[in-house]
């Protein structure tokens, strides 16, 4: 669906109530939504749709690569591509929490205090280089994350809808930087590595990015209320009961793994079964299917399992342990 589809149908439907979208309506507008990411990010098709797919959950995604490969980008284009606020934030050791948040300003001449909002209050919020900043600061994520809201000078702030946190980690430079709290990556619906492209798509950036910056023909195919919409629509996906006891089998199986220390919380069960959910739909069914959750545990699940031994911070041990639940586990018929 085109942006001037969308609007078409906003339009028709404001007079007579909220917005309602069909999940064609949802598959083509996120077709749209990938089509102005991917011209900017070639070659990164899993990754863009696991980024819409946060998007149409209500959740957060978390970028870990080297420099270079497009982490900022994908988020810049991510973000364009719904016209909503964008605000980036630069996380640096000495970032404070009311950066984020907002301050209370006295105004002399009213003799009141005025809030200033911080840059949290947007719709697409990008964190670059999350794991730079101190615990103290990183904490001030977790309400704004889990509740859109924060809380400033004992007064409570909704943030906009959407509102989704695009936060950027390098593995590479450890050197002054804070290792994210096991609350703080739970957090994040998923995580995803960029990895270089191959070298057709590199060469077409080459020639692509030394003309313009692409970022800036990227075009608004929806808005933010089109995006509320849609997230609606996601959430009344149908899900047998026997595919809510199968992603709880899976989660008791890394609970229960000697090689595990922290297995998959309740909110990682559930976050999975959103993620299925707008995956079904994107590929066209209305219903949940045991393919959607084994295609995704591995991206919403590794980075929040905590492994024993040498391995505690290895996504790729809790990556074989998720596959080995996947094997174990009787799949529904």
């Amino acid at each position: 669906m085109t942006a001037d589809g969308l609007t078409t149908r906003r339009s028709r439907h404001r007079a007579s109530g909220p917005v309602e979208l069909s999940g064609d309506d949802v598959r083509d507008a996120a077709q749209a939504i990938a089509e102005q990411i991917e011209a900017v990010i070639s070659g990164k098709s899993e990754v863009v749709r696991t980024a819409i797919i946060c998007l149409l959950c209500d959740g957060h995604l978390l970028i870990e690569d080297v420099p270079g490969v497009g982490k900022t980008k994908l988020a810049r284009a991510l973000a364009a591509a719904i016209d909503g606020t964008v605000h980036r934030i630069q996380f640096t050791p000495d970032l404070l929490p009311s950066d984020l948040t907002g301050v209370s300003v006295f105004d002399q001449r009213s003799a009141t205090f005025e809030f200033t909002p911080g840059p949290l209050f947007g719709n697409i919020v990008i964190g670059d280089e999350i794991n730079r900043a101190t615990p103290k600061t990183q904490s001030a994520l977790l309400e704004a994350m889990e509740e859109r809201q924060v809380t400033v000078d004992a007064h409570t702030r909704d943030l906009p809808r959407p509102f989704m946190v695009i936060a950027t980690q390098n593995p590479i430079e450890m050197e002054g930087t804070f290792v994210l709290p096991e609350a703080q990556r739970d957090r994040f619906m998923a995580q995803v590595e960029m990895g270089y492209p191959d070298a057709a798509a590199e060469a077409r950036m080459l020639a692509q990015h030394g003309q313009s910056d692409p970022l800036s023909d990227v075009e608004a195919v929806c808005s933010a209320d089109d995006v509320a919409a849609m997230i609606a629509t996601v959430r009344t996906t149908h899900v047998a009961d026997s595919i809510r006891e199968y992603v709880v089998a899976l989660a008791r199986f890394t609970r229960d793994h000697g090689a595990v220390r922290l297995g998959a919380s309740p909110r990682a069960a559930l976050q999975l079964l959103r993620a299925a959910k707008t995956s079904a739909v994107l590929d066209g069914r209305d219903y949940v299917a045991p393919d959607d959750v084994q295609r995704l545990a591995p991206i919403v699940w590794s980075h929040r399992l905590l492994m024993g031994g040498h391995d505690v911070r290895t996504r790729h041990a809790a990556s074989e342990v998720i596959d080995e639940a996947i094997q174990s586990i009787a799949i529904p018929r």
